[in-house]
């Protein structure tokens, strides 16, 4: 048995298609992410945060084992990073 090669036709043009024209808005006709509100529960969620941390480094008590190292600013920080899973998620109707 012998081996024959298979060659392609040598007239076959090969065509690349080519992907339609964007038609995307320009950047300064985009509406922005966020709106002034979401910037205004952020900037406060990042207060409260900073606030729940310094509450936990002033307790006295040995290692911070007190009620502000181990309840109160706890509780601040979760709810502080609460506040700015709401700022990202709000949206004005």
């Amino acid at each position: 048995m012998s081996k024959q090669k298979i060659t392609p036709p040598k007239n076959t043009k090969t065509t690349v298609a080519t992907p339609p024209p964007l038609t995307e808005v320009p950047t300064a006709q985009k509406p922005l992410a966020f709106t002034k509100e979401n910037y205004y529960l952020m900037f406060s969620g990042i207060i409260a945060l900073l606030a729940g941390l310094y509450i936990m480094s002033i307790d006295k008590e040995t290692f911070g084992f007190g009620f502000m190292g181990l309840t109160l600013g706890p509780v601040i920080v979760f709810l502080s990073f609460m506040v700015q899973f709401v700022a990202i998620l709000y949206r004005k109707k």
